[in-house]
């Protein structure tokens, strides 16, 4: 019977220690023959990745790779780009107040709003000075403060759902003639006021306002009146309360929303007979005589040296 106590004494073998020192030693110099062989093949290279890998395992990634190429363009097409709305308007035309706040409001509460990309502009016919930064407004300064309020809350609030319940908030309220009341909307939809102070009150307020105007002057053909409604890069001209129709007949997608089964295609743009109240070339006699006096004051109590 063979017991393994914990204090039993062996006796050495010399010659096994001695063949296992051997051993490491010749393990030592195999290792260090093989390191210094050894070729990262940085930076890799398809031949270099080629030799770490067997042929099964590279034909697994050239599928693999194969498969996701596919993929990605399966992806892209079940997945159109969607329509590009663009809104040019000025906060206190009732014109687009109107439409902000009884037609716009209908891609949000249909199928349609996931295939649009919604976008607005507040700017409008407001006109830079001559060899300034300085701008006037249509309806006057109060309506260049709203411009740029809007153009903060779409820069703080970049989310679509967000800052297009703000601008619904204010323009009815401008609907209602009640527009001195704007500030409400911060609690109602329970929004920081603060960074909006901020942003109009600073030069990021009047940035914003100048990219405005960089991006309503460009406008090929320039518009006429607001809103100027663009969708796919077309205008709608006076025909923007069909919006509806225009966003279906531009969707290039395979699978048509719902919606579009319900309104009528247009086979072409046409412009009412009537004319938008805030026509770009229409100016008030009397307001254009006191806008200089009435921006430089309103500028001066309200937005600083913001302007």
């Amino acid at each position: 019977m063979h017991q393994c106590h914990k204090n039993a004494s062996q006796e050495p073998d010399q010659q096994g220690d001695h063949r296992k020192e051997k051993t490491k030693q010749e393990h030592k110099q195999n290792k260090r023959h093989s390191d210094s062989n050894w070729d990262p093949g940085f930076p890799l290279t398809p031949n270099s990745v080629s030799a770490m890998v067997s042929p099964s395992t590279t034909l697994f990634l050239s599928l693999l790779l194969s498969f996701f190429a596919f993929f990605s363009q399966s992806e892209s097409k079940s997945h159109p780009p969607k329509v590009s709305i663009d809104l040019y308007y000025e906060t206190l035309c009732p014109d687009s107040s109107d439409f902000i706040v009884n037609h716009l409001p209908k891609i949000f509460t249909t199928d349609l709003i996931p295939i649009v990309h919604l976008k607005f502009v507040p700017w409008g016919n407001a006109k830079l000075r001559p060899n300034t930064t300085t701008f006037d407004c249509q309806h006057g300064p109060n309506e260049c403060f709203h411009n740029t309020v809007q153009a903060c809350a779409i820069d703080i609030w970049p989310e679509l759902d967000k800052h297009f319940r703000f601008i619904y908030c204010v323009e009815d309220l401008v609907n209602q003639r009640r527009v001195n009341e704007w500030e409400s909307c911060y609690k109602k939809l329970h929004l920081d006021s603060e960074p909006i102070k901020q942003c109009y009150n600073s030069e990021r307020g009047k940035q914003l306002e100048l990219h405005y105007a960089a991006e309503t002057n460009a406008l090929k053909p320039p518009h006429k009146y607001v809103p100027w409604v663009v969708v796919d890069g077309e205008p709608l001209y006076e025909d923007y309360e069909n919006l509806l129709s225009y966003i279906c007949k531009a969707y290039k997608g395979t699978e048509t929303p719902k919606s579009c089964t319900k309104v009528s295609y247009l086979e072409e743009v046409k412009a009412k007979n009537e004319h938008s109240d805030c026509d770009k070339e229409r100016e008030d006699d009397t307001w254009r005589k006191m806008s200089s006096t009435l921006s430089a004051w309103f500028h001066k109590m309200i937005l600083g040296d913001a302007f």
